[in-house]
């Protein structure tokens, strides 16, 4: 894990100084993580935004093969990607796979399909048979994407793959916790034929790295609190630029009296617990039919003391732990 740490890391930059990344498991400084300056988010704009043209010139099936080949990687390397998501969140391994196999279906699925969704597409005009309209579309430049914690490869790299397969270029600011896992997707992407500069990873603490990549970006992807992304919808709207907001939410459960009790139980307990609780969409609440809920409640209990809990790398755990103690 040492060496794989060691490689990923030097690819990071290293003007900003270098913040202690905490093991959840254990409580110890895992790796100290180097952090980027702003001259390293500039430079990171001025060779992404160089790379764009040359990048968008290729034909979109070029693209397309590179993350055919990137989806095959990342099944082949998958316990390596498996062991850095639990070193960084602390989240149970099969948390960690779906993670794992979201990246690699989505790879697939853009790899397959984005030749046929982006061609020229004619659309009958205003006058059929005297006017007609040909839909083009075009890259927007280099999006910003800075992901969270929660789901650190899903949402850093799911979204960077229609992106770049659009002929976009990315520079990815993921969260100074999880920027391993991030770093080891692109070092997986640079394998599969993806250009250098065509995908950037610039490394630090939000507050401080995060408006400077807002403010270099010709569009946002941003996944966080609804009050970070409050700041980052008026970024965006002083320069007239689109963003993409994934922001907090509440989720409530509703159990009707026809429902199958112990299949919700089942659904309830994974929907509460998964990622232990750490994620969006995560069930916050339960609205029960009083017909069904001494017995909803009954299979509920059941099922979350039934849990099998674990703090460690490896399978064998229905939750791990909280990513920080901050999280409590």
């Amino acid at each position: 894990m040492k060496d794989s740490t060691d490689r990923l890391l030097a690819q990071a930059p290293a003007q900003g100084g270098r913040y202690p990344v905490v093991a959840p498991f254990t409580g110890d400084v895992a790796f100290e993580l180097p952090l980027a300056s702003v001259s390293d988010v500039d430079e990171a704009f001025a060779d992404a935004r160089a790379a764009q043209s040359s990048w968008a010139a290729l034909s979109v099936r070029e693209r397309c093969r590179i993350f055919l080949r990137f989806h095959d990687l990342v099944i082949a390397h998958r316990d390596e990607a498996l062991d850095i998501l639990q070193l960084e969140t602390g989240k149970a391994r099969r948390d960690a796979l779906e993670e794992v196999v979201d990246v690699a279906i989505t790879a697939r699925h853009y790899g397959r399909n984005s030749e046929a969704v982006l061609r020229p597409t004619r659309r009958r005009g205003a006058v059929p048979g005297a006017v007609g309209v040909v839909e083009l579309r075009h890259a927007k430049g280099v999006v910003g994407i800075i992901a969270p914690w929660n789901y650190p490869l899903t949402l850093a790299v799911s979204d960077a793959i229609p992106a770049l397969i659009a002929g976009n270029t990315v520079v990815l600011k993921p969260d100074w916790q999880t920027s391993l896992i991030a770093l080891w997707a692109v070092e997986l992407l640079r394998r599969a034929g993806l250009p250098t500069d065509v995908m950037r990873i610039v490394t630090g603490d939000g507050p401080v790295v995060g408006p400077h990549v807002v403010d270099r970006s010709s569009f946002i992807m941003f996944t966080g609190s609804t009050r970070v992304g409050r700041e980052v919808a008026e970024r965006c709207g002083q320069r007239l630029i689109a963003c993409s907001l994934e922001l907090g939410g509440k989720n409530a459960m509703i159990i009707r009296a026809d429902a199958n009790v112990a299949k919700a139980a089942e659904i309830a307990t994974r929907a509460c617990f998964a990622n232990s609780g750490q994620l969006c969409v995560s069930m916050e609440r339960a609205f029960i039919h009083r017909d069904v809920y001494d017995a909803f409640v009954a299979a509920f209990v059941a099922r979350t003391k039934a849990m099998a809990l674990k703090n460690g790398i490896g399978w064998g755990a229905d939750m791990g732990s909280l990513t920080s103690a901050g999280q409590k």
